[in-house]
């Protein structure tokens, strides 16, 4: 019975640590939780600091909660439950003592019964209650003897099973009564944490900003369940194990005792060692991987700029590079891991010989005595005593771990509980008025915002507004007008003065009447995620359906609403994305007049609307300002002309106030304002004006977002928004990429062919540690056998040999162990690098349309390099040496078993698919939260995350309530979807815990039948049992960590999945290194193109565009967002192939040219230049990556681009580092190093897309200059919006609609007054 100190399983612990890779959790690497027999609460020193400082760092002062304090909010109920588990819990723990009793006074009885030379029987404890241990008299029979046997036998089958089923029982209703518990007690603190934090007020929001609500409501949350459920009792009955097998150990025989325990200090202090070695090693090798990562992040965000400039070979040779220091360490800590493994069999196989050679020499001592304190059965129970004790105390480490993350979690949570609001929309006190004028008065206010108490917004602030009066506020932006409108709300509290409704403080008031009898309607309108209707009905419950239509009529927005296919269910979308932003505005209009509020505040309520839908909202906001209290804030003047009263404030004063005529007469601040505003308003008019004849198609209206979001670099920030807003269905969209490809096990093993010779070693190690446990079987009977010979001298020198045997063993299996763990580790380190490698360059050759997909953002590529082929190890090396091993200690066993006896090894086969199969199943069911358990708790918690996100508009709402009554509905769901999932823990668990025992009990039960009937020799008895149980036993705890295979498979799938595809743009078959001294003359020319981007077949971007550049003309493309300019651009440099068409250069269709010379031949310059983490000389020096280019090449391109003198004058010149994305520099001197680069390559064309247009005034003209120098003599496409910069263009196009719709010089279309007539007055009548 023995949790030997075998569990030291080391196989199980290679997979653990090296996949560890990119996980980080190389700190458990050590020994995987639960192996270490005698890891005594060994926790490598890191851990349990820096699990405790995890929670602290984001505010520096939390002091993880006493553990008791997790229990707060338990009930009564609730901590009798915990109290009862718990016994529980004691209760089971006794029974490991137990076993381990039976199992030594039942050996023991078989080497009595047996023994012809003597009638001595042990005295014996538990076997008697079952019937067994008969005391014989001194002249029994040989049959009296085999009878008793074969009662013993039964007592003991009879003992174990009864003992394992009442551990079973007992320690099913531990883990379930404390999951209970825990659930009860974390689902009531989810709805008080959400309703803590829905009635914070602002002040507590803008100052807590960075706490991620949706990670705190589910991981910290979920840290202290994990805290205070299973793991709490698991715990009380190791450590009570521990206890109790020790104790019993010394009372049975504390002189072997303190000798076994004399190796324990060896073993905690090695596994010390090697685990501060190895988890520096692990920092180390997750820094390397991590500046490997920055550098795959780089790349591929500016895999355009890459592309451009042939640059594919020079980063992937970058990122191997930064490779190799992560290699080398891997590698160290592979081989850190196999010393640590060695020793560790190498002592714990030291200890077996030394107990043995004492033990049995305590026996010897004790033979003549008649009354004996040393028998085999003390042997075996100290011996096992000591180890199994041993082993429990090292599974408690991890659960340190979780005790320390769910105090740490609980202060962060606990924190917010314990936080009063100085204003709480929840509570019930204030005064509520009988009825509502809605006069308001400011008087004497003084107010800063709580994250910014160093700006004052408002100083000493003065205001009547009277009942009925519809007045605005005016002024420059951050004057506190929007202020105004949050102290009215009561969503902060001024520092001085007061403000008044009806005569009375607001701050006396309760806060949600106050708030109820309010209509706001703010600059960015807030919708939920459900219906219209009940988006309306958020204004006010109680409301009819004709009320709420009459709401919709005022707001202007029953029209549109009606006409929807759904009508008033129409759903919303996730903020309100299925709407346009006039419709959404017109939705929260409605929502404030359904509640008819007494006073009506207005925020830029038609700020983000277009021309159409402002006028049509104006309307409706007319007409609800009617007969109410309204306060306006707006910065398009046009909209406030007609008020009863402007009022100004500048510096957090009211500097003047009248109707609109009183302040123009004044000629101030208003006055200027309006000047102001009448010339934009102007320009303004003359765009529309342009617009509409550029955009006289309806089509193109119909989807104003859509405009640009696809020029170079908008396309990242489009799929960031595509990625948020589609979240809720972006998860189906991934599963269908997901559809696992076909990886076939041949074709996973392929990857590692070039280790061949360490994975065969590492094998033949793997079998050979697996064949210590049958032969440690061998050993263990032969003692037994041994200790009933007569000859006291006999057994000594047999005993020695033995002794010298387990250290032969001991040396082999840590030598077998170094190399099983070093070798693959080895193997694995450097497939892993080399799979990066591949897929890194893989990426690189995809085509653009592969890099629009959602599914391939530059995070999920990153993610992919980093996770998946660090996952594919998990498949191979260490896999297979986790197999050989398990599969030699089967074999080998069942081998040696039926040499002894076929009968029992029969029946003990049986009992190894339960043993095998009941520990797998604990270590995988325990291991994870299911998925299906967090996809639940993600709808609650959108529910939670949407309330919190749209504070204000809830508080302004008032529905703080209703959204907590919802998320307490979808909790209520998940706690039912869970109730099944958290009973079968406990069966599992406790499966895993007594299944070895019944194993026992069904071996050594028929084991003793077959010596006393047919005359089996007992130490055969012992020696099959070993073999059999405890190796399927040690197998059982060796595969259950062996890394999970089918994410391996998975992960294999995805590589091969990409190394399969083959980009849609590729040089043509043996092009390659034609051509290379190519040089063209710059004619280009776009006939018939029709295009639209892969990722939006819907929207046709060219039609049938037919443009020819003359070589050496400078020509510029003009037109609309979204008419084409770019795409031309792309499409020249083949990033995409056109639908239909060709694109020609000097003739020789593009699609015929290898790639690298058609690019070699093309300078670009984008809008917003990407420069790379190397110094200013390296990002010149990357125009031209086919050679390396000279310094003094590099000094000409920046003198012809202006910007030698500029680094020159830096400390260190052209070695300056530039830092990611080039951040260290300006716009402008970024602009100019782009184009010393585009110019070292010596273009024959250059492509430059908008390459001003984010530069001001001053860096524009330094870089047009520069621009201008380096298109002499070149083709040069150029595209800008001002229109200032392309004067002097040879050619003008004016692309329309995805076609050229005018081109000619600026003189000739200036004449021909078209569309860039029209542009060109726009701009003019802007600039003045």
């Amino acid at each position: 019975m023995h949790n030997d100190a075998a569990n030291l399983s080391v196989v199980d612990e290679p997979p653990r640590g090296i996949t560890g890779y990119s996980n980080g959790d190389s700190l458990k690497s050590f020994p995987p939780p639960g192996k270490n027999p005698l890891e005594v609460e060994f926790t490598p020193p890191q851990t349990k600091e820096e699990t405790k400082d995890k929670p602290a760092s984001e505010s520096p002062t939390l002091v993880p909660v006493p553990y008791y304090k997790l229990f707060r909010f338990a009930t009564c109920g609730e901590l009798i439950l915990i109290v009862i588990g718990l016994l529980m819990g004691i209760l089971v723990a006794l029974g490991i003592p137990a076993a381990i009793i039976e199992y030594g006074e039942f050996t023991t009885l078989l080497t009595d019964r047996s023994n012809m030379n003597s009638t001595w029987t042990t005295p014996t404890v538990i076997l008697p209650w079952f019937g067994g241990g008969k005391i014989l008299g001194p002249n029994a029979t040989y049959e009296e003897k085999m009878d008793a046997l074969y009662d013993d036998s039964v007592a003991f089958g009879v003992a174990c099973a009864t003992l394992s089923a009442i551990m079973f029982i007992f320690s099913t209703i531990m883990v379930d009564l404390l999951n209970m518990a825990a659930t009860r007690q974390i689902n009531r603190v989810r709805k008080m944490f959400l309703k803590a934090v829905l009635r914070q007020d602002m002040a507590w929001y803008d100052t807590n900003t960075s706490t991620n609500f949706a990670s705190r409501i589910n991981d910290d949350l979920e840290k202290m369940k994990d805290g205070i459920g299973e793991k709490l009792a698991i715990f009380t009955y190791l450590m009570t194990s521990f206890f109790a097998s020790i104790i019993i150990s010394f009372v049975y025989g504390w002189k072997l005792t303190l000798v076994v325990l004399s190796c324990a200090p060896i073993i905690i202090i090695a596994t010390a060692i090697v685990a501060k070695v190895q988890s520096s090693l692990s920092a180390l090798e997750l820094a390397a991987y991590g500046q490997a990562g920055s550098v795959a992040e780089e790349v591929l965000a500016a895999i355009r700029t890459v592309v451009a400039f042939n640059g594919e070979q020079k980063e992937v040779e970058r990122y191997s590079e930064k490779l190799v220091p992560a290699e080398k360490t891997g590698i160290r800590r592979g081989m850190w891991s196999g010393i640590g493994g060695g020793v560790m069999w190498l002592i714990i196989y030291l200890s077996y010989a030394l107990a043995f050679w004492y033990g049995v020499q305590l026996i010897l001592d004790d033979r003549p005595k008649e009354v004996r304190e040393y028998t085999p059965a003390v042997l075996v129970i100290v011996f096992f005593g000591v180890l199994s004790g041993a082993q429990n105390m090292g599974l408690c480490s991890p659960h340190f771990e979780a005790f320390a993350m769910a105090r740490g979690s609980a202060t962060a949570i606990f924190n917010v509980l314990d936080r009063v609001p100085t204003i709480d929309s929840l509570s019930k006190e204030g005064r509520r008025l009988d009825s509502v004028n809605g006069e308001i008065e400011f008087k004497n206010v003084a107010f800063s915002y709580p994250a910014r108490k160093d700006i004052q917004v408002l100083e000493s602030l003065n205001l009547k507004i009277n009942r009925g009066e519809t007045v605005a506020l005016v002024g420059g932006s951050g004057c506190g007008k929007s202020t105004c409108l949050q102290l009215i709300q009561r969503l902060y509290d001024p520092q001085d003065g007061q403000v008044l409704l009806d005569g009375v403080d607001v701050s006396t008031l309760n806060v949600h009447w106050l708030r109820s009898h309010i209509g706001v309607v703010g600059q960015e309108p807030v919708l939920f995620d459900t219906t219209i209707r009940e988006n309306i009905r958020y204004g006010n419950d109680s409301i009819t359906e004709e009320e709420m239509i009459k709401a919709a009529k005022e707001a202007n927005a029953h029209d549109f609403i009606s006409k929807l296919p759904e009508g008033y269910d129409s759903p919303v979308g996730e903020r309100g994305s299925q709407m346009s932003g006039g419709q959404k505005q017109r939705i929260a209009i409605a929502r404030a007049l359904a509640r008819n509020p007494a006073i009506l505040l207005l925020d830029e309520a038609t700020s983000a609307l277009d021309v159409h839908s402002e006028a049509t909202v104006q309307r409706a906001l007319d007409a609800a300002a009617k007969g109410r209290t309204t306060i306006i804030v707006s910065h398009r003047l046009s909209t406030i002309t007609n008020v009863d009263r402007i009022v100004f404030i500048k510096d957090g004063v009211v500097v003047e106030q009248g109707t609109h005529e009183e302040l123009m007469a004044l000629k101030k601040h208003y006055y200027g304002l309006h000047a102001a505003h009448v010339e934009a308003a102007a320009k303004d008019k003359a765009t529309r004006a342009a617009a509409k004849a550029a955009l006289s198609s309806p089509i193109a209206k119909a989807k104003p977002p859509l405009n640009k979001q696809f020029s170079t670099l908008s396309a990242h920030s489009h799929r960031l928004s595509l990625a948020r807003s589609e979240s809720s269905d972006g998860e189906i969209e991934l599963e269908e990429h997901e559809k696992p490809y076909d990886a076939p096990m041949t074709r996973i093993f392929g990857l590692n062919k070039p280790e061949w010779l360490l994975n065969i070693i590492g094998s033949i190690a793997a079998t050979t540690v697996g064949a210590s446990f049958p032969a440690f079987a061998v050993l263990f009977g032969e003692i037994y056998r041994i200790l009933n010979l007569p000859d006291p001298e006999e057994v000594m020198r047999l005993t020695v040999l033995i002794s010298i045997l387990f250290i032969v063993i001991g040396i082999i299996t840590g030598i077998s162990t170094f190399l099983q763990m070093h070798m693959f580790g080895l193997a694995g380190v450097r497939m892993t690098t080399r799979i990066r490698k591949m897929t890194f360059a893989t990426m690189l050759k995809q085509d653009m349309g592969w890099y629009d997909e959602d599914s391939n953002s530059v995070g999920a590529l990153c993610a992919r390099l980093a996770s998946d082929a660090a996952a594919v190890q998990g498949a191979t090396g260490t896999r297979v040496g986790s197999m050989l091993q398990a599969f030699s200690t089967l074999v080998i066993g069942i081998s040696i078993s039926l040499s002894y006896t076929w009968k029992m090894t029969l029946v003990s086969i049986v009992s190894i698919p339960l043993v095998l199969g009941a520990i797998i199943l604990e270590a995988r069911v325990m291991g994870g939260i299911g998925m299906r358990e967090k996809k639940k708790m993600e709808s609650a918690t959108r529910v939670a995350v949407e309330a919190i996100t749209h504070i204000r508009t809830v508080a302004s709402l008032t529905k703080e309530e209703v959204f907590y009554q919802k998320y307490c509905t979808e909790l209520d769901h998940v706690a039912k979807a869970n109730k099944v999932k958290s009973r079968l823990r406990g069966i599992v668990y406790s499966c895993g815990q007594t299944a070895p025992i019944f194993g026992y009990a069904i071996s050594l039960f028929y084991g003793g039948y077959l010596v006393s009937q047919e005359g089996l020799a007992y130490e055969k008895v012992i020696k099959v049992s070993e073999a059999l149980i405890f190796g399927s036993w040690m197998l059982g705890q060796a595969l259950a960590f062996a890394p999970n295979f089918n994410t391996a498979k998975i992960s294999a799938g995805r590589i091969f999945k990409l190394l399969d595809r083959v980009p849609e743009i590729t040089s043509p078959p043996g092009s390659e290194g034609k051509d290379s001294d190519w040089k063209a003359d710059g004619l280009i020319q776009f006939s018939k193109i029709n295009f639209q981007y892969p990722t939006r077949p819907e929207m046709s971007v060219l039609k049938g565009l037919n443009l020819i550049v003359k070589p050496g003309q400078m020509v510029a493309l003009v037109g609309q967002s979204g008419c084409g300019k770019s795409t031309c651009i792309q499409l020249l440099q083949r990033l995409y192939d056109p639908i239909s068409g060709t694109v020609t250069l000097d003739r020789r269709d593009i699609a015929s040219v290898s790639l690298a010379t058609l690019r070699s031949q093309l300078g670009v310059v984008g809008q917003e230049p990407v420069l790379f983490d190397r110094t200013i000389a390296e990002n010149i020096a990357y125009g031209d990556n086919s050679r390396q280019a000279s310094m003094d090449e590099i000094i000409e391109a920046a003198k012809m681009s202006n910007i030698h003198n500029f680094v020159t004058s830096l400390p260190l010149g052209y070695d300056t580092k530039l830092g990611s994305k080039g951040t260290q520099l300006s716009g402008g001197q970024k602009q100019r190093i782009a184009i010393a680069r585009a110019l070292l390559r010596n273009p024959r064309v250059l492509l430059l897309d908008e390459a001003t247009s984010a530069l001001d005034t001053h860096s524009e003209q330094v870089v047009q200059a520069a621009l201008d120098k380096a298109m002499q003599g070149r083709t040069c496409i150029t595209i800008a919006h001002r229109l200032a910069t392309i004067r002097n263009a040879n050619v003008i196009c004016v692309l329309d609609r995805g076609t050229v719709a005018e081109m000619g010089t600026h003189d000739d279309l200036m004449a021909a007054d078209g569309l860039y007539a029209h542009l060109h007055t726009l701009q003019e009548s802007s600039i003045q």
